[in-house]
């Protein structure tokens, strides 16, 4: 039926059907409601793409601690660490480096990402030079998405410190919000700089962060930035610098990933106590819930739609290139990265209960069980076995 429609609106009605099938995909209502203002502005009205500034209203408590108390010293060298470890963009990346995005020799992603017999199997063929163009807005698409999430991370981190009870946690996030800021500049000046294109953010990524911005419980917000958003951070910045060849980026993304594995570890050793000794078995349920579907959401909705609606709508479909994309090696390399380290973190902080894992084996997500927690690995660890 929809092979007669003229190409936008059977393209209206493709991105129509697919966002369905985001919410199809929610088996727990509960999560469905929480999550379902989010995906109105995010999916359907398009706020992210529609509006230059987008307002969101957050009402998450303020803990302000006159006790100054410190007594949680594996917080505190955390802390230590993030203090010691500080970079400035300016001083620590060399951006005299001369990027050219469209040199093949030194590619900002390779050919690895959509190797060519995996383009052979596109309807159209394309040339030497549109393979290269096709490269470089990849890669623009990939950069822009870590920018927009950097600014959301930028602001869930501030609100955290807020929020959180430790005295050693206000201080540590103080790091964070230094650190996620200083991502959202390096990656606004490669993209500005260097690239000289920049994506809107995407749909699914916007519904995730204007749901974690606006839930006032801290914990969730926890949850969903430090140890959900950021294990798909450290899992993407990953699969590109193993797949690009332009030294800039390479050690750009090697700070970023070192700051990251801070972050992570601060997030397990916060919620690891508070939803295992605090919280009630229903809440615990609620957010052992509530991280599987933002896990599923990670895995399967991050499809690049801003790249096939920009080269490939009115060729194939909406659902063969989500085939294409879901499939393609880059993809599947990305997943194991984020999953390698997202789901030994979820059991460490006991949302992973023998209720919840027969749901995440469906997806073959158990398979990652036997990987370090964050708390287990340092920063020179996670950046040991890049290429």
């Amino acid at each position: 039926m929809l092979r007669g429609m003229p190409a936008g609106a059977r393209g209206r009605v493709e991105e129509a059907i697919d966002n369905i099938s985001v919410v199809l995909q929610m088996r727990n209502p509960k999560v469905f409601a929480s999550m379902a203002p989010s995906a109105v502005r995010g999916l359907a009205l398009k706020q992210g793409k529609r509006k230059s500034v987008v307002h969101m209203n957050s009402h998450h408590p303020v803990t302000f601690d006159l006790t100054y108390k410190m007594d949680f010293p594996e917080m505190r060298r955390l802390y230590q660490r993030a203090v010691e470890n500080q970079w400035n963009a300016d001083k620590d990346l060399d951006w005299t480096t001369d990027v050219d995005p469209r040199n093949p020799e030194i590619p900002i992603i390779s050919n690895d990402f959509f190797p060519d017999d995996y383009i052979q199997q596109l309807p159209v063929k394309l040339t030497g030079k549109q393979r290269i163009e096709l490269n470089y807005n990849i890669a623009c698409w990939m950069l822009s998405q870590f920018m927009h999430g950097e600014q959301g991370a930028l602001y869930a981190s501030a609100q955290v410190t807020e929020s959180v009870g430790w005295m050693e946690g206000k201080l540590f996030g103080g790091t964070q919000v230094m650190d996620e800021a200083r991502h959202l500049e390096v990656f606004n000046r490669y993209l500005t700089d260097k690239l000289n294109k920049r994506y809107d953010v995407n749909d699914n990524l916007f519904v995730i962060l204007d749901d974690l911005l606006t839930d006032a419980r801290w914990d969730f917000k926890f949850l969903g930035m430090q140890i959900m958003v950021e294990g798909l951070a450290l899992g993407a910045f990953r699969t590109i610098h193993n797949m690009s060849k332009e030294p800039l980026l390479k050690n750009l993304l090697k700070y970023v990933i070192k700051d990251e594995a801070r972050h992570v570890h601060y997030g397990v050793l916060a919620l690891k106590d508070h939803f295992t000794n605090e919280l009630s078995d229903a809440e615990r349920r609620e957010r052992e819930d509530w991280a599987f579907e933002v896990a599923v959401l990670m895995r399967n909705r991050f499809m690049a739609h801003e790249i096939f609606e920009e080269w490939f709508e009115g060729i194939i479909s909406r659902r063969e290139w989500n085939n294409l994309i879901s499939n393609s090696p880059a993809m599947m390399q990305f997943r194991q990265n984020m999953f390698y380290r997202l789901i030994p973190n979820l059991d460490f902080i006991g949302l992973m209960s023998p209720r919840i894992r027969p749901y995440y084996d469906k997806f073959g997500m158990l398979d990652y069980l036997k990987g370090k927690n964050a708390s287990q690995l340092s920063e020179q660890d996670m950046v040991a076995d890049l290429s």
